[in-house]
């Protein structure tokens, strides 16, 4: 009996470095930014608190805060319906047998691996007005038309998703195609024999055993959809009048050009308590497949 208790607490004492870690890096700050919300600061002097007025404020009161919101929504909606759709069909596409499908692989892929800002900064050379490579593609084909891709309130939130589409697209593409490679063939040749066309087998079949690759791509995808920065800080800032404001975007804002430390913080609570609504019901969902 003895034994078997050392042998319990030696377990613990192995985990015990990496629970350190998780407390002191993700558990203690989350709750030290909710204290911090609590108050007004400007990350120097004194702190005066306030209670929950800084929620209040947000969601009565800023309508920068509500725009935030919308745009995040609208991104949210964006990346599930396009970037998903998108990077499950180069799955399909590449998961085929051609000659050079390894080299669209990485090809398709290689974009994740560059840096948000230096997106960003490729993005905005094909997006000026003057000489940027889609207005110049105009020109050269003779079309009449000329846009201020990111300085246009109507379609700048619009544009940053393109170029964010374009490097966003191949993590979900290579979780699909993981999915799409662990299908046995032998289903597949089942249905085919059974006389089921390539649209039908797709849909009744493929689709229902991606399950798996669905629950992780679509978390994932909300998630950094919530999240998302950097392309939106290289690109605009959040402007044009404010036009392509996200909740990370104006936290920051808040925190660090207006130091309103205690209205950054409650922005980031807000972030990570919607966040929680994702999460939380995917690790129930996996937990009750496993």
């Amino acid at each position: 009996m003895g034994d078997s208790k050392k042998r319990d607490w030696s377990a613990y004492l192995f985990i015990l470095p990496a629970g350190i870690i998780y407390l002191s890096v993700i558990v203690v700050p989350v709750f030290y930014s909710f204290f911090i919300s609590l108050f007004k600061w400007n990350g120097i002097g004194k702190k005066e608190f306030i209670g929950f007025f800084n929620y209040i404020h947000l969601f009565q009161s800023d309508p920068i805060f509500l725009i935030s919101i919308k745009n995040n929504l609208i991104w949210i909606i964006l990346t599930i319906l396009i970037t998903m759709t998108v990077s499950l069909e180069f799955a399909v596409i590449l998961n085929k047998q051609f000659r050079g499908r390894t080299f669209f692989r990485g090809f398709f892929y290689f974009p994740c691996v560059i840096a948000p800002i230096a997106v960003s900064i490729i993005w905005r050379w094909i997006y000026n007005p003057n000489f940027g490579f889609i207005n110049q593609l105009m020109k050269v084909l003779e079309i009449d038309f000329s846009q201020s891709w990111i300085s246009d309130p109507k379609v700048s939130l619009y544009a940053i998703f393109v170029a964010a589409l374009w490097q966003a697209v191949g993590q979900p593409m290579i979780l699909f195609l993981a999915g799409l490679q662990a299908i046995s063939s032998d289903v597949l040749e089942a249905s085919r024999i059974d006389g089921a066309s390539g649209m039908k087998q797709f849909f009744d079949i493929t689709v229902p055993l991606l399950k798996e690759s669905f629950v992780i791509v679509i978390a994932t995808l909300i998630v950094s959809a919530l999240k998302v920065f950097d392309v939106i800080q290289g690109l605009t800032g959040g402007g044009p009048n404010n036009a392509t404001q996200m909740l990370s975007t104006y936290m920051y804002s808040q925190t660090f050009q207006y130091n309103n430390v205690g209205v950054g913080t409650t922005i980031a609570c807000v972030m990570v308590f919607i966040m929680m609504i994702v999460i939380i019901p995917y690790v129930v969902f996996t937990a009750k497949e496993d």
